[in-house]
């Protein structure tokens, strides 16, 4: 049960991933240009649960969530596209949370709120963070 989730989680996050990154270049000169990421996820979820995010040089990474709340920060490398994060987990409690945030050069750019479902199954997946071209 533990690898589907592992493997549902960076699906999700490719899936994502691919759909986001679209020509469109409407910024109007106003994005985010910093590289600096912080990535966090708080909650009172009880069950096993992983979290998988791109890491500094753009790969996806999977790590298990050992204790909340759970961060990471780096300056991303220049070959990296952008940020993402999802959560998932099971043998929670029904209606426990999980609650992710991307931030971006100090500035929240993501965050989401997960719940668990009657069978103490969460997925979290926030919308990846592109970076400005």
């Amino acid at each position: 049960m533990k690898s589907v989730l592992k493997t549902l989680a960076i699906v999700l996050t490719l899936a994502f991933t691919a759909v986001s990154c679209s020509s469109d270049n409407d910024d109007n000169g106003s994005g985010n240009n910093s590289r600096d990421i912080r990535y966090e996820i708080t909650g009172n979820y009880t069950g096993t649960a992983s979290v998988t995010y791109f890491e500094k040089g753009g790969n996806a990474l999977n790590e298990d969530l050992t204790k909340l709340p759970w961060t990471k920060e780096f300056t991303a490398e220049a070959k990296s596209v952008g940020a993402s994060l999802s959560a998932s987990g099971y043998g929670g409690q029904a209606g426990q949370t999980l609650t992710g945030k991307i931030y971006i050069g100090g500035k929240l750019e993501n965050e989401l709120t997960a719940t668990a479902n009657s069978d103490g199954i969460i997925v979290l997946s926030l919308t990846p963070y592109v970076f400005p071209l």
